[in-house]
């Protein structure tokens, strides 16, 4: 049987959230790379691998969000060297699993089902007048903001720091599936939601 990164399985993965459950793309694979082998089809990304699609997201450069008063660079010196990206990913998961002593790739499904938003906020314009209206958001959507949070929160602790990217993406995972509020990606969920339930 096929393990990610030889030591972890994913078909063990449980989703509870079942909106969420056939995009997170949990089938067996040695390592989170496709190459991109599906590029250019319809709908290929709810088949994609979620640990591959945290690698891809991690790889992203240039200016990230605010953060408090200042900003941090995304990329962390190496934002193409994919394999550099997917080192971090699996020292990440062995420090999740020396935390839990479980499988660190149901810690980030926890995550995701806990950071993933379920209403935004949309601009309609009626009459020459612009307002803010709620809408539900789709699973790919919801899934596409959870991973980008996780990442993003990851840059964001270890930016201008003594911690590792590995060590911050670890505290990122372990907190955002305790649902936790310290969570950045939690946090960005919450909030979302408030401005969306504020715009019914």
């Amino acid at each position: 049987m096929l393990k990610m990164f030889d030591k972890w399985a994913c078909n063990e993965v449980k989703v509870a959230d079942p909106g969420l459950a056939k995009y997170l793309g949990l089938e067996d694979m040695l390592i989170p790379h496709t190459f991109g082998a599906e590029s250019g089809r319809k709908y290929v990304k709810k088949s994609i691998n979620v640990v591959e699609r945290l690698v891809n997201k991690l790889m992203r450069t240039g200016q990230g969000k605010k953060k408090l008063g200042g900003k941090f660079i995304r990329g962390r010196g190496y934002p193409a060297n994919k394999l550099k990206v997917m080192k971090i990913v699996e020292t990440a998961f062995a420090i999740v699993e020396e935390k839990t002593k479980s499988n660190p790739i149901q810690q980030l499904a926890m995550a995701i089902q806990n950071s993933s938003p379920r209403e935004d906020v949309t601009r309609l314009k009626k009459g020459g007048v612009a307002y803010s209206e709620s809408v539900d958001i789709s699973p790919i959507r919801r899934l596409d903001e959870a991973i980008k949070n996780i990442a993003l929160a990851a840059f964001a602790t270890s930016f201008d720091n003594n911690k590792s990217a590995a060590d911050a993406l670890a505290e990122e995972i372990l907190l955002a599936a305790k649902n936790d509020n310290k969570s950045y990606a939690v946090r960005r969920k919450d909030e979302m939601e408030r401005i969306a339930k504020s715009s019914r």
